[in-house]
């Protein structure tokens, strides 16, 4: 626990600190928070999930996947850190891998948290969509083909 200014009490925990602001909506404050929880008790994977969160709140969604990742890589049953993983790999439009990752948040959870189970509902739906949509996005080629002075024909491949 680390000391407060005076030095004759501890201090609130840079973790705790940072989930009150991160519930607040203050995500910079939070990061700080929680920079200060990573000098206090070092990069765990509680740390690093914490921070990767406040990224992903920031709209920094690369540093989030980067940081998560190596929350995962701490301590691969990390759900929160699994599911937060999941949701920057869905703003990231990566579904099928968001839809990997959250079926093994909510395997680790056993299906107990609701987020994780509409979370991976939503990754399914979604990747299952992409692979169609694939489909509908090739459109026919279209050429403009002379067929004599001034006579064009319209042709497509479909």
């Amino acid at each position: 626990m680390p000391y407060a200014a005076d030095g004759r009490e501890k201090g609130v925990d840079g973790l705790l600190v940072g989930h009150r602001l991160m519930e607040a909506g203050e995500y910079d404050l939070a990061l700080k928070a929680y920079f200060r929880a990573a000098a206090e008790q070092g990069m765990n994977a509680d740390v690093l999930s914490a921070i990767g969160s406040a990224n992903l709140k920031l709209g920094r969604l690369n540093q989030a996947e980067t940081i998560l990742h190596r929350a995962i890589e701490a301590d691969e049953t990390n759900v929160p850190a699994l599911n937060n993983l999941g949701c920057v790999l869905m703003e990231q439009f990566k579904y099928g891998e968001a839809r990997r990752v959250f079926q093994e948040a909510f395997m680790l959870d056993s299906g107990q948290s609701d987020a994780i189970r509409e979370n991976l509902k939503l990754a399914i739906a979604r990747s299952e969509a992409a692979v169609y949509d694939q489909a509908e996005v090739e459109k026919p080629v279209m050429k403009l083909v002379r067929r004599g002075p001034g006579s064009y024909v319209l042709l497509s491949q479909l």
